[in-house]
């Protein structure tokens, strides 16, 4: 008979106890510091309307849904001429769209503005990669009906000060408008029917660079003084709210009055008030591949890890398409799973109250012995202590070295008279 196959799906992975111990505890903070910024945890299937994944809002993560076929009576093989006669869901890619569905069905009983705290696996036929998996969980903090820059102060504040508490520093915060980016591709004048498409190609900026997103966007048939206006923009302006006033000012009326001062704003409460030690830069570059963003965009980028670890944005037209009126939102995920690998990669120890002790017993032990030890060890417990009860084996100095490295500082030994 054929062995059944041991590995996990491709992009798929088990957990083993050292990672587990370290996801566990991760969730734990982030519940206790977002819960101090008045966050409220939600939860949200992991299966979606496929309509409602399909909504073009995802950009390019719309392509990688995990769809699911129809079920009994209504699956019918025969007479399907497309996917939509074969697919009525799917498995969600972000926590977003979810989110706004929920929203959009419990308003009345929510609060205004009501604070999101949402943790959940989400699915994407990605290619996978290092700190890349095609399940993996995200952590989501939404601010919904908060029209003002404090729901994206608030969100960088809470996301920046959880990263501090798990001892990162010197990352930064990339922090641009998708209305500066609209402003810009006006100014240069390229077609409002393609900024979309302007900016997927924008978007690839820190991997091909200027040269290589300039030779993108001449291949993509855009006109050549369009292009070198657009060139021109980007080799000017500087990382920083000097740059924001240099944009204002170059980009005039095209830019929507009030956009420069709002970013100006939340970088400068930003780096007065941060209690993380890390940077807040203006990057024009920045355009994160979700197509529901309409006002301020961020991302966290640390050096160790090489590429983001987190980002999110204003999405204020998205709760709309399920209600019919917009609704002002605002939001910021972090890469769970990259922040774990990162923990890990450090050997990172996760701090607790609780010392580890481990006892050995005879396994010729007799049951008044049995019963003498366990009895002990409830009131270890009771006193606090995390106390694991084995068999003595063979190879103890073996076992012994299993349970130090698994936390165990004192080993204690019980044999049969």
């Amino acid at each position: 008979m054929m062995a059944l196959k041991k590995k996990p799906v491709t992009g798929m992975k088990d957990i083993l106890p050292k990672e587990m111990e370290i996801r566990d505890y991760v969730i734990g903070l982030i519940k206790e510091t977002y819960g101090t910024f008045g966050f409220s945890s939600i939860e949200t299937p992991c299966v979606e309307h496929i309509e409602s994944l399909c909504s073009k809002q995802g950009g390019e993560n719309e392509k990688l849904i995990f769809k699911i076929l129809k079920r009994g009576e209504k699956l019918k093989l025969d007479t399907a001429e497309c996917e939509a006669d074969l697919v009525d869901s799917g498995l969600r890619y972000d926590l977003t769209v979810p989110l706004s569905r929920y929203y959009a069905n419990h308003a009345n009983e929510l609060s205004a503005p009501f604070k999101a705290l949402q943790m959940g696996n989400v699915w994407r036929a990605d290619r996978p990669q290092r700190g890349r998996f095609r399940q993996f969980m995200q952590c989501d903090i939404d601010i919904l009906g908060e029209p003002s820059i404090l729901a994206e102060i608030e969100l960088i504040l809470a996301t920046t000060t959880l990263l501090g508490k798990l001892d990162f520093t010197n990352f930064t915060i990339r922090i641009n408008n998708r209305k500066i980016l609209k402003a810009m591709a006006t100014y240069c004048g390229f077609p409002e029917a393609e900024y979309d498409s302007v900016f997927i190609i924008l978007d690839k900026m820190d991997k091909i660079g200027m040269d290589g997103v300039t030779a993108e966007l001449l291949e993509a048939g855009y006109e050549q003084k369009s292009v070198d206006m657009c060139k021109e923009l980007f080799e000017t302006v500087t990382n920083d709210i000097a740059g924001v006033k240099y944009l204002k000012e170059k980009l005039g009326d095209c830019l929507e009055a009030g956009t420069a001062e709002d970013l100006e704003t939340i970088i400068a409460t930003v780096e007065e008030t941060k209690s993380a030690d890390f940077k807040i830069a203006f990057d024009p570059t920045l355009v994160r591949g979700m197509s529901y963003y309409t006002g301020p965009i961020f991302e966290i980028s640390m050096d160790e890890f090489g590429g983001s670890v987190g980002g999110g944005g204003r999405y204020d037209e998205m709760i709309g398409k399920f209600t019919g009126n917009d609704t002002c939102a605002c939001g910021f995920s972090i890469g769970f799973e990259r922040i774990v690998m990162l923990l890990l990669e450090r050997d990172f120890k996760v701090p607790s109250s609780s010392k580890k002790k481990a006892y050995l017993i005879d396994k010729k032990a007799t049951p008044e012995l049995m019963k003498k030890v366990i009895s002990q060890a409830n009131e270890e417990r009771k006193n606090g202590y995390k106390i694991s009860i084995n068999v003595m084996k063979k190879n103890k100095k073996f076992q012994k070295e299993l349970l130090a490295k698994d936390g165990y500082e004192e080993i204690r030994e019980f044999f049969a008279d």
